[in-house]
């Protein structure tokens, strides 16, 4: 874990509030003359929200939601309901061919790194670092105990995202590569959970729990910790470098050239107060890793 922040808990209250309030007086047509609607990835969204509550102060009506993740993001903007999706996974092949008629246009905002989470409990019973066939094992049900790894003797229970979520498909990369992931294992103890937030409160609530998360979503958890993958850290040389292997860009997409309140939330993300937002919240900013 890299970047230390204080009072997430006060801020993800705070921001959960400010997407709710937003998004109170928004108009579910995208193309109509309501609210600018933002939805996709739950990493993006602190960042999404906090460019929607000051860009408010100008007159925008801007609602973020995140619904179905990053794949619910973009298949929300391919169906019209929205004008920007956030997007923690970079666009792939199959959602270009499945909606040839969206002119998908992806604006880096920043980058992340996607972490392998344990609690502290098997953490400091000696299991700190994870090699790629390690993590493999674990998530298809192979490793059913910490003690296989040198940990304590404890049994694994593992918190899978859903397909299609940017946290998933890093995961995927990491462990197969290019070759398809096999389906989850039938298990008592492996279940798929949604967004960020209900991860980690999954992983603090199940003492011998594993799951991927954002790093950014584990500073100031004393009761989780972010494993070394093959003896790399996640720090922000390693993410910048490339060299931490579930680094990750964040994006968000339109559809085609954006125009209106679409560019002026897209253009301040990119100014150096929006840029500001992505270290508030744990991210690289484009200018840390060189973009």
């Amino acid at each position: 874990m890299f970047i230390s922040k204080k009072f997430r808990h006060a801020y993800l209250v705070t921001s959960v509030l400010t997407v709710m309030s937003l998004a109170g007086c928004a108009d579910s047509d995208a193309g109509g003359s309501g609210a600018l609607q933002v939805s996709g990835s739950t990493t993006v969204a602190p960042v999404a929200a906090d460019a929607a509550q000051a860009l408010k102060a100008d007159g925008l009506d801007i609602t973020v939601a995140t619904q179905g993740g990053s794949a619910g993001g973009i298949s929300q903007l391919a169906a019209g309901q929205i004008n920007i999706a956030m997007s923690s996974k970079p666009l792939a092949k199959e959602d270009k061919a499945a909606n040839p008629n969206t002119d998908f246009l992806s604006t880096q905002i920043g980058a992340d790194a996607v972490g392998v989470i344990v609690t502290k409990k098997v953490a400091d019973a000696g299991v700190k670092n994870l090699t790629a066939d390690q993590v493999r094992d674990l998530f298809e049900g192979k490793i059913t105990n910490w003690s296989e790894l040198g940990g304590p003797d404890l049994d694994v229970f593992v918190y899978d995202k859903e397909p299609g979520r940017g946290t998933r498909e890093v995961l995927d990369k990491y462990i197969y590569g290019d070759e398809k992931a096999p389906p989850p294992p039938k298990s008592g103890n492996f279940a798929i959970v949604g967004g960020n937030l209900e991860t980690r409160n999954k992983l603090e609530s199940t003492p011998g729990a594993v799951a991927p998360l954002s790093t950014s979503f584990v500073e100031g958890r004393d009761g989780l910790a972010a494993v070394t993958l093959d003896g790399i850290e996640a720090s922000p040389e390693n993410i910048a470098s490339g060299k931490y292997p579930m680094s990750r860009p964040l994006y968000l997409l339109t559809d085609g050239k954006p125009k209106g309140s679409a560019k002026k939330f897209i253009d301040y993300v990119l100014t150096t107060k929006g840029q500001k937002l992505m270290t508030k919240h744990g991210y690289l900013t484009l200018k840390e890793i060189g973009k």
